[in-house]
């Protein structure tokens, strides 16, 4: 019986060469888009977010490779909640803030204005815009090329990264112990019924022996370490290297540059 994991460990399958996010420096797709997301915070204009939204996708549909979960995502996940968020946000306007504006809907008493539908959606697209700049970088970036650019470039101690590195194993490992112990269970008539109390039933007696596998595993992680003299010296040789070439910084001044222009055209930081 064979269970498909994920290993977040595992290197991104090569992509053609239209795919340029995957062969930039994970620093560099952080730095590009973190100013504009910081800034997104403050703008409380529909045009500002809604201008970064869909320059978000037109670099992911570009850059990245589509898969029918990114497009489930990109098409259905975020339009779905940018809708959901905007709806609820504006029931939560004060009415007094808006009263001034045209009345949308009336029930009873209580009255849904305009106002307020541009306060919510607002705050619901600066929310999806954000995690449309966030997914440039997390659709197209491992975990441990993030932390091997960090000890590389920006100097964080090999003693964090490797540790985070060796953390990174253990999400993979889960899901292979998880497997053979729901295996087992099987194996053992150990079904337990249907319904969700029977799930969590099983969950429940699941936890004892993955604990067990995680205290073996970080016991041998850590007897592996030892052995390599970890933390023994200031540096350590660096098998795997993530450079940072041209590419890398054209990607950050353009990012920096149409963020720039976009918050100065539209002047999203000035307050209704």
């Amino acid at each position: 019986m064979s269970t498909r994991t994920i290993d977040p460990y595992a290197a991104i399958a090569p992509a053609s060469s239209r795919h340029f996010l995957y062969a930039l420096n994970p620093l560099a797709k952080v730095a590009g888009v973190v100013p504009a997301m910081l800034l997104l915070v403050f703008v409380r204009d529909l045009a500002t977010p809604a201008t970064f939204l869909v320059l978000s996708y037109a670099v992911i549909l570009v850059g990245a490779r589509i898969t029918r979960r990114t497009a489930a995502l990109l098409f259905l996940g975020v339009p779905l909640g940018i809708l959901a968020l905007g709806s609820g946000f504006a029931l939560w306007v004060d009415a007094g803030l808006v009263r001034d504006s045209i009345p949308v809907l009336r029930i009873g008493e209580w009255t849904l204005f305009q106002g307020a539908l541009e306060i919510g959606f607002a705050t619901a697209l600066r929310l999806g815009a954000i995690l449309a700049l966030a997914l440039i970088g997390g659709l197209t970036t491992t975990g441990p090329d993030l932390v091997r650019a960090s000890v590389q470039q920006l100097r964080v101690p090999y003693r964090i990264g490797h540790t985070a590195l060796a953390a990174f194993r253990f999400v993979p490992r889960f899901g292979y112990e998880l497997s053979v112990i729901r295996a087992a269970h099987r194996v053992r008539g150990h079904h337990g019924g249907r319904g969700p109390f029977a799930r969590i039933a099983r969950g429940w007696g699941y936890i004892v022996p993955l604990l067990a596998g995680a205290i073996r595993h970080a016991e041998r992680v850590a007897l592996a370490m030892d052995s390599r003299a970890f933390g023994a010296h200031p540096t350590r040789t660096e098998r795997h290297l993530v450079p940072f070439r041209v590419r890398d910084a054209v990607f950050i001044v353009l990012c920096l540059a149409v963020s720039a222009a976009i918050f100065t055209i539209l002047f999203p930081w000035q307050l209704p």
